[in-house]
Formats: C-alpha cells, structure tokens, sequence
C-alpha cells in the first residue's frame, strides 16, 4: 500500500490526496503536522534519500512525501499517476 506523508495544511497534499482517491488507489495518508510518529519517520527519509535534495536546496518541506511499496520516495503525485498510466484528468 502507498503511504503518503504530509500535512493536512497543505494544499498539494490535498490535491495529490484527492487524485489518488479518484485514481483509486489504496493509501495511507500520515499527517506530519498532527502525528508525532509520523513527522519521526518523515524526517528520517528526509534526512537520509536524495530525492529531496532539490526540496531542501529550495527550502521546502519536501511534501507530499509518496513512499512506494518498493520502499521508493517520490514528491512528484502527477508524474507518478501518469507513468502507471493513472493520470487524473482534472476540470481547469
């Protein structure tokens, strides 16, 4: 299952919450901002995967945070959607 940290402050957070919802997929959401927990494990991926190297660089928090089965990060939800073949269309 796809566990995605980040915060329920933020609105990619909810936008990427919102598509994997209407994409269907199965996921947890772990709000850094109101679980201890799950800001500890949040700030141990941060701390240690290059994949937020760019984040950091820009002084971002690097959310959301989209941990793959594989154990793989990913902060790009739309990207991740359109390489499974799951892109969401949205109304703009």
């Amino acid at each position: 299952m796809i566990k995605v940290y980040g915060s329920s402050l933020c609105d990619d957070c909810k936008a990427c919450i919102k598509d994997l919802q209407e994409s269907n997929l199965d996921y947890e959401f772990h709000d850094i901002s109101t679980e201890l927990n799950a800001l500890k494990i949040f700030l141990k991926l941060r701390d240690n995967l290059s994949v937020f190297d760019k984040a950091k660089k820009e002084e971002k928090i690097g959310i959301p945070a989209i941990v793959l089965n594989d154990g793989s990060v990913r902060l790009d939800w739309e990207e991740l959607l359109k390489e499974d073949g799951l892109q969401v269309y949205k109304n703009n």
